[in-house]
């Protein structure tokens, strides 16, 4: 895992080198065993051939630059009402005092009342609750083949999670508006657009379009950057599947720096998580002489709460490692 230091731009160097693309379309097999590898030595891959419907990921995209277009007092009517951290958000993304260069809605993965956010209340919750429905099968499909190329008895274990009615699942729209042309005391190449962290949730799908910004950062701690095409989806490990799979997949850190483009950035993840009482520890088969037991047993509401107690940046998980044998 790579160590969040105090000023990641101090001390890390950024180069583009390879980033692992997977074809869908490939036989199980070697599907499978290209995804692996890619969590492994990544934690981070991005598709292509996923038959997520066109016309799906259009409506979202239309629906989202909709209610961002909108003026602030317009979107300001949409704020996230703590205890509740869904609806619209601007800077402030983290319970801690964590700032970025961006705005963003969340939103719950189950069906959720999105009337504030738009005129067009059916329009916008038939986007979203579609959109949703794709991305949900993709992870769920992708999850099986992980448990497949591991040669796990059961090829669910990752995926029942997900498809759990009680999933803790969620959907965020990011929007960098561009700063081109601000003044500011760091160059704009060098602003956050949203800090390094790693996702707690088990797998992130991101689609965005065409605006650069994304980097994702290597165990040694070089920082990669990420171009997408519009026929790409981009893949996260998350906390809860490094645990699931006992260290064998990274959780990826990622950041994103702020937008220098003419053309505003805009990104849409969906995080999916386990319900609340579901517990996570290392699947059995991860287990053995050779590789023993790397973390301690937890609901998801328990790492939750836990990893929202600390900074974005803050290395999470290693609140949950074992440190003896007796775990």
């Amino acid at each position: 895992m790579v160590v969040s230091s105090p000023s990641p731009l101090r001390t890390k160097k950024t180069r583009a080198i390879g980033i692992p693309i997977i074809d869908l379309s490939l036989d199980p097999t070697t599907l499978s065993q290209h995804m692996i590898a890619a969590c492994q030595d990544y934690g981070f891959f991005k598709i292509v051939n996923h038959r997520v419907p066109i016309d799906v990921i259009s409506r979202m995209e239309e629906a989202a630059h909709a209610f961002f277009s909108k003026p602030a007092n317009e979107k300001l009517k949409a704020k996230a009402n703590p205890p509740t951290p869904f609806g619209y958000g601007c800077r402030n993304i983290g319970f801690n005092g964590d700032t970025g260069e961006l705005e963003y809605l969340l939103l719950e993965a189950k069906r959720s009342d999105t009337s504030s956010f738009t005129d067009h209340p059916t329009n916008f919750s038939c986007a979203v609750n579609d959109y949703i429905h794709v991305v949900k099968e993709l992870t769920c499909g992708l999850l099986e083949m992980l448990a497949l190329g591991l040669s796990l008895p059961d090829t669910h274990v990752f995926s029942r999670f997900i498809e759990d009615t009680d999933s803790d699942s969620c959907f965020r729209v990011n929007h960098y508006p561009s700063v081109k042309g601000q003044s500011n005391q760091l160059k704009p190449t060098h602003r956050i657009g949203f800090g390094e962290h790693s996702d707690p949730q088990i797998f992130t799908i991101l689609r965005s379009n065409d605006v650069p910004g994304l980097q994702i950062s290597t165990v040694d701690g070089l920082w990669i950057p990420v171009t997408t095409q519009p026929t790409e989806f981009c893949v996260f490990v998350g906390d809860a599947l490094e645990v699931l799979t006992n260290g064998r997949f990274k959780s990826v850190r990622h950041r994103v720096m702020a937008n220098t483009s003419t053309k505003s950035r805009t990104s849409m993840m969906y995080f999916a998580a386990p319900a609340l009482n579901e517990w996570i520890s290392p699947i059995p088969q991860m287990i053995s002489p050779g590789n023993l037991r790397l973390y301690k047993s937890f609901t998801w509401n328990e790492y939750k709460k836990a990893a929202y107690s600390l900074r974005l940046g803050d290395q999470r998980i290693d609140l949950f490692k074992c440190h003896s044998t007796l775990c």
